[in-house]
């Protein structure tokens, strides 16, 4: 696979994650509903795909970690209920700096989880991380809304490097099908089960909203989030950590052009200083840490 293609389906990857905050700001529906048909609609696509090759890969999953599959599910799920609900209380640049710290996450957790201790630089990019983290959430000192919604984007980064961390043990014994056909069917099964038992209506939204619902699934879910779970057989974990970076900017300029949202002093400063701390914990990190 040559390295052009790589970074080539990266970069489209990128560009369809840039447009997910947009959608769901655009989507006049509960969170939990959203996050709901989003994962239901990728995981209703990939059916077809993975039952038609289940004889094939039948064996691959008799070596499966079920416990570890359940668990990396369910960080999904969470991380998408979480992020998505910080859109609804702060604001676009925000939410999306925010909650790509899960490399932040990742190097927290790596000593604990992995017993691997931290270096100099991952202990600079853990302060880096909360510096900027800091700069971004202190403009919501004031207002219990915005905050809300700054601690909100945090947990989901919380649960995005959870996700990346167990999902990691899992991936290398799996084919993409497999490995994003069974994830993206539990999350969706275990967002169901919360949206209903919350007496959430998945029925009574304008058609515009299940429009944008289904292309988050097919757009950002499907063409986005399964790109770079590709990538991890081509490229280590952490230059793919790297490539999700370019979607706090893409997202930034869309909500700048699309939603009137320019992001304010503050936002631009702490997101500088926090993508410099996950910057260094991207690159630092390697692949026996995740």
């Amino acid at each position: 696979m040559s390295r052009k293609k790589i970074i080539a389906i990266l970069g489209i990857g990128v560009i369809t994650l840039s447009f997910a905050s947009i959608l769901i700001k655009l989507t006049d529906a509960p969170s939990l509903v959203i996050a709901t048909i989003r994962m239901c609609t990728a995981s209703l696509v990939l059916t077809p795909f993975f039952w038609s090759r289940f004889k094939s890969v039948r064996s691959e999953l008799k070596n499966v970690k079920w416990g570890l599959i359940v668990l990396a599910g369910l960080f999904l799920a969470i991380h998408f209920a979480l992020w998505i609900e910080s859109l609804r209380h702060t604001s676009v640049p925000s939410s999306v700096v925010l909650v790509a710290m899960d490399p932040i996450f990742v190097a927290i957790l790596s000593p604990l989880l992995l017993r691997e201790k931290l270096s100099l630089k991952i202990t600079l990019a853990v302060i880096l991380g909360v510096i900027g983290a800091s700069i971004i959430a202190s403009q919501g000192f004031g207002s219990f809304a915005i905050t809300k919604g700054n601690l909100l984007a945090l947990g989901g980064a919380a649960c995005a490097g959870g996700y990346l961390i167990v999902g990691r043990k899992i991936r290398p014994q799996t084919s993409l099908i497999s490995y994003i056909y069974i994830m993206y069917t539990i999350a969706a099964i275990i967002l169901l089960t919360v949206t209903l038992a919350t007496k959430h209506h998945l029925s009574g939204y304008i058609p515009q909203a299940y429009l944008f619902m289904i292309l988050l699934g097919l757009g950002p879910q499907l063409i986005g989030h399964s790109s770079f779970n590709w990538a991890l057989k081509y490229l280590t974990a952490p230059i793919v950590a790297m490539g999700i970076l370019g979607e706090p900017v893409g997202t930034t300029i869309l909500s700048w052009l699309i939603l009137k949202q320019p992001p304010t002093p503050k936002e631009i400063i702490g997101g500088i200083v926090l993508c410099a701390g996950i910057y260094l914990a991207a690159t630092s990190v390697s692949n026996k840490n995740l």
